[in-house]
């Protein structure tokens, strides 16, 4: 898989002569673990894994865990973070490395230890100590080097954020025999490589679902309220907001009116999944996000979008062993929740591509009334880079080869009709397909093979 820019900036810092301080992370599963690990110089590094035990417990398996590089480390009972500090700096060998990972379990027992690593990081720079904080919390991670208040704010060499793996890599993982077989699997577990590797162990997609996801004792069936447990106090109003976009409330009206709660009260716990990245905010092409009016919300991981459309509102049916009902239930209407993946990877897809010889900015969806004043949708819309040009797509599940004229003559009609498209010189329309027979050589036919491959 590839983490190669973060393998890169790790390495860079592990290898400089002065003391580093580096912080990882992101969401749990996505691999930060595991990227640390493979990156660790194994003959100078300390690699520990903090839980949720009592500090003096916490300073004792780290202890240990310093002594198989300084033999008689744990001999010592540290009765502070300060003291335990004070020994690595003054015994650790220059270019040694200290990871704690899952920091935020140390920090919540502890709220002193920031500050002392403070002063741990000052003074390891003279001695060329390196330090390395990793963690699943992303608000205590982000706020440990990014909020100005916080002691160790500038610190920090590299800052790495580690996220999903995008869908071009789902196919190598799950070993996929078509891209329409990838495209399928990323709708159901989205990019996070743990998912992935825990999919690997069924023959196909669907036993998968049922043992992970379906069933109520299925490693993955209570995964959304971990994820917000790590991130949110309020994971009941989280997780209402979540349930009723994946349902289909995509306004905020809508959503406030459903909960039972001002509009404006709902503003920070939206911000706040936002920023998680477990919503997006959407409004047409062209428009300002500030124009409430057209904004809608969705939410943007595959895998949270799959749970909360499927399983959250079947949660009683699962627990009553109605699995292999509920998945009749989802077969139903799977290709729609597949084609709305589709049309989020050919959105994806345009900024990567050279498409009727442009290069193109990050496309929006656009929606609203067309020049003749009647509703139009368009899945794909986006400018080139040069400002001259207007790109015009549809995200297709089907398309025979006997109607790929027709339809794009169809899309051609609705560009011209399209608000914005009187301010470009040149419109181009495009077809983004799922179909696996599609041929690549049409003209404007963007298959579902050459989007999983600009996603790598």
């Amino acid at each position: 898989m590839d983490r190669t820019e973060e393998t890169r900036r790790l390495k860079r810092a592990f290898a400089s002569r002065d003391g580093t301080f580096c912080c990882l992370h992101g969401r749990r599963r996505c691999g930060k673990s595991r990227l640390l690990q493979e990156t660790l110089p194994p003959k100078r590094s300390i690699y520990y894994v903090a839980d949720e035990s009592e500090p003096a417990l916490q300073r004792a398996a780290l202890a240990r865990a310093v002594s198989q590089m300084l033999p008689g480390f744990e001999q010592v009972a540290y009765p502070d973070w300060s003291s335990l500090m004070d020994r690595w700096l003054r015994d650790a060998s220059p270019g040694s490395i200290l990871a704690l990972d899952e920091f935020p379990y140390l920090a919540n027992a502890s709220p002193e230890l920031p500050s002392i690593l403070q002063k741990t990081v000052d003074r390891a720079a003279g001695k060329g100590l390196h330090l390395v904080l990793c963690g699943s919390s992303q608000r205590m991670m982000q706020g440990l080097v990014l909020d100005a208040s916080a002691p160790l704010y500038g610190r920090a060499r590299e800052i790495i954020h580690v996220t999903a793996l995008e869908a071009g890599w789902v196919s190598e993982a799950l070993k996929c025999k078509s891209p329409m077989e990838a495209l399928s699997a990323f709708a159901v577990w989205g990019g996070v490589p743990r998912y992935w590797e825990l999919a690997a162990d069924f023959e196909a997609t669907w036993p998968a679902v049922r043992d992970l996801v379906l069933d109520p004792a299925g490693v993955l069936h209570d995964e959304p309220r971990r994820l917000l447990l790590d991130d949110i106090r309020d994971t009941a109003q989280a997780s209402s907001i979540m349930a009723l976009i994946g349902q289909g409330c995509h306004r905020l009206s809508e959503i406030a009116g459903r909960i039972g709660k001002p509009a404006t009260s709902l503003s920070r716990p939206l911000q706040r999944l936002m920023e998680l990245g477990f919503v997006r905010r959407e409004c047409p092409f062209g428009l300002s996000e500030k124009n409430t009016k057209r904004t809608v919300y969705r939410i943007a991981d595959p895998f949270l979008l799959f749970w909360y459309r499927y399983v959250q509102p079947n949660r009683s049916r699962l627990e009553a062993k109605e699995a292999l009902r509920i998945q009749e239930v989802i077969a139903n209407s799977f290709g729609q929740h597949v084609g709305g993946v589709w049309e989020d990877l050919a959105r994806a897809a345009v900024p990567r591509m050279v498409i009727a010889g442009r290069e193109w900015t990050s496309p929006q969806r656009w929606w609203g009334f067309d020049t003749n004043g009647k509703e139009l949708e368009c899945d794909v819309v986006a400018h080139s880079t040069d400002g001259k040009a207007l790109l015009v797509g549809e995200a297709k599940m089907d398309l025979s080869p006997k109607t790929v004229g027709v339809t794009l003559e169809n899309l051609r009609h609705k560009a011209e009709r399209l608000p914005p498209a009187k301010s470009f010189e040149v419109i181009v329309s495009v077809i983004f397909t799922a179909e696996k027979s599609q041929p690549r050589t049409d003209a404007g036919v963007i298959s579902v093979g050459d989007v999983m491959a600009a996603l790598r």
